[in-house]
Parts: C-alpha cells; structure tokens; sequence
C-alpha cells in the first residue's frame, strides 16, 4: 500500500439503478465513468485523492462536462487505508437513510459534485488566442504553465516572460496577461508590463491619494475605501482600488459588481461584515479554515486586483519575519540534491540553506538544460530560480524560470 495512503481519499459511487458501492477509476475517453468494486485488494486501481490537492476539482470539471447524466450517480468519499470497510456502512447506512444516524454519516462522506466541479467565466472559443502570438506565447503555453484558467476567470496570469517586436528590434520583458472584453462579445489579450514603481503622485482618474490612501495601498494592496473615479468626464463611477504587487500597476474593480460570499475559507460572514467589505475596509474574521485544516483568525479585505476577498498581509509584518528568516529560521524548506538533476555539493547546499544566492549549472526542466541562480525566497519560504542575480539591484531579480521539485528533499 501507499506509505502516503492515510494522507489520501478515494472516491466511491452509486448508481441510480444498483445498490452497489464502487470504487471510482476514472473516466474513459467516452465520458463514461470507470469504476471497480470497493472491496480493499483493489485499492491500487482506486483513483486517489490528495487530501490538500485538488484531484476532486479536476475530476468533477472533466465529470460534468463529459457524462451525458451526471445527475445518475451519488458519490462519497473514504478513507484510502479503510475504503472496503466505509463502502460497506455506507451501502448498510443507505438501506434506511432517512434514519437520523445513517443520514449523518453518509452527510458525513457525500460528495457533490456541483461544489468542486470548476466551469469557467469566459467561453474559450470567443478568446483571440492568435493575438497573443504577438507577445510570443501561445495557448499551450498558457495551459502547461498553469494559466489558462486563470485568464478564462477574468483573472491576471502571473508573470510571464514575453517577446514584443518592433520592426528590426524584440521588446523583451515580463508581464502579466488579462482578457478584456470587445464590442463584438470577443476577448482580446490586455498586457500588463512591470512598472519601476507605483505611480502614487499623481491622479488615477480624478482619485487623489491622502498620506492614509498611500501608505494602505504599498502596506496592505488595497486603499482602505471606496473612491469616485472619473472614466467619463462627469461621470463618477465607486470603485475598489488595488495594488498589483507583481506589476506595481493600480487595478479598479467598480463597487456594481461586487457579489459577496456567504462564507470565507469556512467562517460564515455575518451582515456587519458584509457591509464593511462593501465600504473597502479591513474585517477581522475569526475561524478561517486553512488548507491543511487548522483553525486561524485574520485580516480580509476585498482585492480589486483578485476580484475577490483576500488576506491582508501588512508588509511591516513581511520585513519583520523576512528579517527573521535571514538570520536562519527557514524551517520548512526543502531541498532535493540532485536539485532538478543537478548535483549540489556541500558548499552549495550549506550556502543555500543558509539563504545565500547560488549559481547552479546542469538542472533539466521538460528535458531541456538550463543554468539559473537559486535561492529561498524570504516571503515565501521556497526555492526561487532567476535568469540574473537576485541579489543585484536588477528588475530581473523578478524572473523566475520553473518551480522546484520538493518530494525527495531533505527539510531544513
């Protein structure tokens, strides 16, 4: 069995004509659910699911997209290590669901799949894809590095490296890449480019920055109220104002659209609260539900740049654990040597983990060779990579190339 089996879940499914509980496989080319029975010896064939990834979220999207009756099937979710036994009780609990007892453990273990199933904002097929050849990326970039459905949610793409030409010359840069919408009901790239720094002193559409306005939007992204900007002249418009902190570009999100949620990260929003993220102020929410599962209290505020509620990190708080973390706390990092195929000898390894920058030849992503500097980034804890040293005044020191390998790593 897995060693890492009691991290892990399996999926098990009635279908509306059987009474048997199976185990769930997958879904074939067909759309049609693969399935095997739930007894334990089959366990290894038993589609598994990471209880902090989101193989619940992939699978349910492809789900309902592919099965022709969607609404056929119940499913329940076990655990990996016990999942003959659960499918057992849930198959006896089913018997007499409407028994107060069975109906709380199989509410205990249902799964629906309308709560993970992920269907996206912006239809694909009105997005020019061509037009981003302009900036030398194309949709299978955009997919494999992970930011194809963040464009399709009206989200920004993180940064990218892009290639803009200009007659005989190539702009080279990084950016970040949102749709915006046409007349015509299609979805254009918008490029987001890195700014040297915010651009505070001076008007953002007839909103003028207070002391307080500034020092909320560099300490904590967003401005702390709702402001009037002047889009038409004449015309105010309430928004919400954020700071990308990638691109150092003002974002606008106009206060019309703001739909709240009921729940945040698994604290029930009371009204009093509803009302102060509607005025863009920050709440205290208490009971917030982490993805490892552990309870914790904090800062919300709603993010224009997210389009969405978001922690509120105050950067003064930032300094001071990166200023920790420099001194050598950096427990929690991992550290794999080989790192991405290339050997660290010890200086390396003890420079690294020291948080010093490391220049590290021979690594392979995607069966390519690349050299990069390497080293922990303070904010973030991991491992960062960059074309140019990090460690020089350089806007390059924000080019990160790969994500590092952390499975076989040893924890510092």
């Amino acid at each position: 069995m897995d060693k890492n089996v009691k991290d892990q879940d399996v999926l098990l499914v009635k279908e509306q004509n059987s009474d048997e509980l199976k185990a769930v496989k997958g879904i074939d080319k067909d759309g049609k659910l693969q399935t095997t029975p739930s007894k334990q010896e089959n366990n290894p064939d038993f589609l598994k699911i990471d209880k902090h990834g989101n193989v619940l979220e992939n699978f349910f999207s492809n789900f309902m997209r592919q099965v022709k009756n969607p609404t056929h099937f119940m499913f329940f979710k076990a655990p990996a290590d016990k999942a003959g036994e659960t499918a057992n009780n849930l198959q006896e609990a089913l018997k007499n669901s409407e028994q107060p007892v069975n109906k709380q453990f199989l509410d205990m273990h249902k799964v629906e799949p309308e709560q993970y199933a992920k269907t996206h904002a912006i239809n694909p097929d009105l997005v020019q894809w061509e037009k981003f050849q302009n900036y030398g990326i194309t949709r299978e970039n955009l997919e494999k590095s992970g930011n194809l459905n963040k464009l399709l949610d009206y989200q920004k793409t993180n940064l990218m490296p892009v290639a803009m030409k200009f007659e005989s010359e190539t702009l080279r840069s990084d950016a970040r890449f949102s749709l915006k919408k046409m007349d015509d009901g299609s979805f254009t790239p918008s490029v987001h480019l890195i700014r040297k720094e915010p651009e505070l002193k001076r008007p953002y559409f007839g909103i003028k920055f207070t002391e307080e306005d500034k020092q909320n939007l560099l300490e904590t992204n967003g401005l702390g109220r709702v402001a009037d900007a002047e889009f038409t002249k004449g015309e105010k418009t309430p928004v919400f104002l954020s700071l990308d902190k990638q691109t150092n570009e003002l974002v606008a999100y106009r206060k019309e659209w703001l739909k709240l949620p009921d729940t945040y990260k698994g604290a029930i929003l009371s009204e009093e609260q509803k009302q102060k993220f509607a005025n863009g102020e920050k709440v205290k929410v208490e009971g917030m539900t982490s993805t490892k599962g552990t309870k914790f209290d904090g800062e919300v505020q709603f993010d224009a740049n997210k389009r969405y509620l978001a922690l509120v990190f105050n950067q003064d708080k930032k300094q001071s654990q990166n200023q920790n973390n420099q001194q050598g706390k950096t427990t929690g990092v991992y550290i794999s040597n080989p790192l991405l195929g290339a050997p660290l000898d010890e200086k390396q390894y003890a420079n690294i983990k020291a948080m010093k920058t490391v220049y590290v030849e021979g690594m392979k992503k995607d069966g390519r060779e690349f050299n990069a500097y390497v080293k922990i980034d303070a904010e973030t804890s991991k491992l960062k990579f960059y074309k140019q040293n990090p460690d020089l005044k350089q806007e390059a020191k924000q080019q990160q190339e790969v994500k590092p390998e952390t499975k076989k790593g040893r924890k510092i």
